[in-house]
């Protein structure tokens, strides 16, 4: 079978990349073709695209990009006609993948569309474009079944990926001498995955380098950016750089910044107490404000239905309550609390397998 699959970042290409490998479990004659990145290209994807050419967040950020973004669609359907998939599988990345969904489907292509956009958070109206243009969809909040059967969607929840991603992760011996970092606590600081992002959140976050002189800030990044992104944005805090190693270094961390994302459940799933976090522009998050019709933005808080972590949205986000934050969860009260929340949180993401299952569903509707 040949698969044609679309992700736009790096969730998506972690994800994408863990289904790829379950494809090819099943199916050894399989050819694989896609937007994606380097974890995808490991598993043996031929890469059409990388997502550091893709990553644009908010409205503002979108309409100034709209021409590359315009010249993605046309290179895209050029590159999906000339490869005739048996299917196209779009992972997460709505504001594209949307876009894709009548077009692929006016050309006969069958469409898996894996990890559902939060349409339940805002744009709840876009739910009859999945109705009428996707043949399967693969969901992996537990709230998402019930959420789509509502609006006459079958929805199959295959658990969350991330439990599998994590499964067996050990921490290196070598990370800290690997870094430079002595024997002090580690405060992780995840600044995002996208450019905008990174911009935004990292210069307030290096401010706790300072106010935690007892503890050592490291940063996560991504190779693609450059040490040197990080660094120009780190407002001259040398700061030790944890690059394409952002699982090791919270399995050593005692606390994490985190930026609110994929990275926030990661983050929860390791195991580490954490302050999500989030600035975007001033226009986008204005018009966000207005549409978003969810209680919290971090996905912890989402699936417990509560607050179980702190969250320093827009004008919170400022160096002084992110100290707060920090403060309170290298207390050991806070910390043996939010494990036992953590503990319910894995209970609800469905164990693990999700991969294998998701894997399933769609050679199950090439072979219906």
């Amino acid at each position: 079978m040949r698969y044609y699959l679309v992700a736009g970042e790096a969730s998506g290409d972690l994800h994408g990349s863990n289904l790829l490998k379950a494809l090819a479990a099943r199916d050894p004659e399989a050819q694989f073709r896609g937007w994606g990145g380097d974890r995808m290209a490991a598993a043996d994807m031929h890469l059409h695209r990388h997502i550091r050419q893709l990553a644009f967040m908010g409205f503002a950020e979108v309409v100034q990009n709209l021409p590359a973004i315009l010249r993605n669609f046309s290179t895209i359907k050029a590159d999906i006609l000339a490869f005739k998939p048996d299917v196209l599988i779009l992972i997460d990345y709505p504001g594209f993948n949307m876009r894709l969904l009548k077009w692929a489907k006016s050309h006969g292509l069958r469409v898996v569309y894996y990890i559902s956009p939060q349409l339940w958070a805002w744009h709840e109206g876009r739910v009859k474009q999945i109705r009428q243009y996707v043949d399967r969809m693969l969901v992996i909040l537990p709230f998402e079944v019930d959420f789509y059967q509502k609006h006459g969607v079958e929805a199959h929840f295959v658990g969350h990926p991330l439990l599998d991603a994590l499964d067996g992760l050990i921490p290196n011996p070598t990370f800290r001498s690997r870094h430079g970092l002595d024997d002090r606590p580690i405060l992780a600081l995840l600044p995002g995955s996208r450019r905008q992002e990174i911009q935004r959140m990292l210069p307030v976050m290096a401010t706790l380098a300072a106010r935690f002189p007892e503890h050592q800030c490291i940063v996560a990044g991504l190779s693609w950016h450059g040490e040197a992104f990080y660094r120009k944005h780190m407002r001259k805090a040398p700061l030790p750089l944890a690059i394409d190693s952002t699982y090791q270094l919270l399995l050593h961390a005692d606390a994490a910044a985190v930026t609110s994302g994929t990275a926030t459940l990661e983050t929860a799933l390791v195991g580490v107490p954490q302050v999500v976090c989030y600035r975007g522009g001033r226009i986008s998050y204005a018009i966000g404000k207005r549409l978003v019709r969810v209680p919290f933005i971090a996905l912890v808080n989402l699936i417990m239905e509560r607050e179980v972590v702190q969250e320093l949205i827009q004008g919170d986000f400022t160096p002084a309550k992110l100290e707060d934050a920090m403060n309170r969860l290298v207390q050991a009260e806070v910390k043996n609390h939010m494990d036992t929340d953590y503990t319910t949180l894995r209970e609800k993401l469905g164990g693990a397998g999700a991969s294998d299952r998701a894997a399933q569903a769609v050679l199950e509707l090439l072979q219906g």
